[in-house]
């Protein structure tokens, strides 16, 4: 096969940042996506429906003349959250989910929570109004291997709550192991998972290729070949409960190229393209769209794209970096090839 045509995708984990930085890298996204779900975690979060509503106004405000793109705005949780902020948000119709970040789990995640118990009033509202939590599922206790804290947040925060909470929608954000896969798929309904495509392309060998790739560096961190086989069979296997989210998640080169780098992998400027050979690499090209373009519409109860994409199996070469205000932007593949391409502009 040397062209796909999909109806048009769509992110459903997405970081743009904001001011300079959100400039530099909204157009990668809309040229490829007509939404994507963005993710709170700005300084300060975005905490209020206010706060996500001047957010998304910046974020149209950045869009490149023409384009054609929706902000699936999402709030912040954190252990003060009122349950009257969720009635706001659902009211809105432009916040279509809250985030859990566990306190210091991840890239400016201090604000997050502490102890989900204390979120069960705002978790039963959630239920009540049919509004999606979305979650980082990763234990924060530094006693925890880092490679085993997906693992034990699922065994011991998420596998509960989702039982207290029995008609409350779930996404588990970005997984990245065998247990991830295994729970999702024989979780109950309304249990969904994003995969991000550093998952599905690398192991943890990526982290250590030639000396430390701090470019590689991500939360969940990179796992063991065995769990990437998962996923990639998981996806292949065109289950309805796994949609594509990238978590493309910008830092410049000089908070990433430090003794204590950024969390996070830039992949927003191919954020098709390299789910496409993560497909064809499990020769499921023809479950690409439903991953990228159905799954994620019908788990969020929002109409189907109507318009289309290229990809043409075409190789190019990824630049070294891209423009990102005062810094510069690696992204996943620096100067190595993707072996498709995005071709010609989004049909309407």
């Amino acid at each position: 096969m040397t062209v796909l045509r999909l109806t048009r995708p769509d992110d459903w984990h997405l970081h743009v940042r904001d001011g300079a930085a959100l400039a530099a890298v909204i157009p990668f996204t809309a040229a490829r996506f007509a939404r994507a779900i963005i993710m709170p975690n700005l300084k300060p979060p975005i905490t209020t429906t206010a706060l996500a509503e001047a957010y998304r106004g910046r974020i149209l405000a950045a869009l490149p003349p023409g384009a054609r793109f929706e902000p699936l705005m999402s709030l912040y949780l954190t252990d003060r959250t009122d349950p009257e902020e969720i009635s706001r948000a659902k009211g809105s119709g432009f916040v279509h989910g809250a985030k859990i970040y566990p306190a210091g789990a991840t890239t400016h995640s201090d604000a997050g929570v502490t102890d989900v118990r204390r979120l069960d009033a705002v978790l039963a509202r959630m239920e009540e109004l049919d509004l999606v939590l979305q979650v980082h599922g990763e234990l924060t206790d530094p006693a925890v291997d880092v490679f085993e804290r997906e693992p034990r947040f699922i065994e011991q925060v998420l596998a509960p709550l989702a039982q207290r909470h029995p008609r409350l929608r779930i996404v588990l954000e970005h997984i990245s192991t065998i247990t991830a896969v295994q729970f999702v798929l024989g979780a109950r309904e309304g249990i969904a998972a994003t995969v991000t495509p550093q998952h599905l392309l690398m192991n943890r060998n990526a982290l250590f290729a030639g000396g430390i790739r701090p470019h590689h560096y991500c939360l969940p961190v990179l796992k063991a070949e065995r769990h990437r086989a998962a996923l990639l069979a998981a996806v292949a296997g065109g289950s309805r409960r796994l949609f594509l989210g990238t978590d493309s998640a910008p830092h410049g080169r000089r908070t990433k190229e430090i003794a204590c780098g950024c969390a996070g992998i830039f992949s927003a400027h191919a954020g098709i393209e390299l789910y496409a050979e993560a497909f064809e690499e499990a020769g499921a090209l023809e479950k690409l769209e439903g991953f990228a373009a159905f799954h994620g519409a019908d788990f969020y109860r929002l109409p189907r794209n109507t318009g289309t994409i290229t990809l043409a199996r075409e190789s190019w070469e990824v630049p070294a970096c891209y423009p990102f205000g005062p810094d510069e932007l690696v992204p996943l593949r620096a100067g190595e090839r993707i072996h498709w391409r995005l071709s010609g502009a989004a049909a309407a």
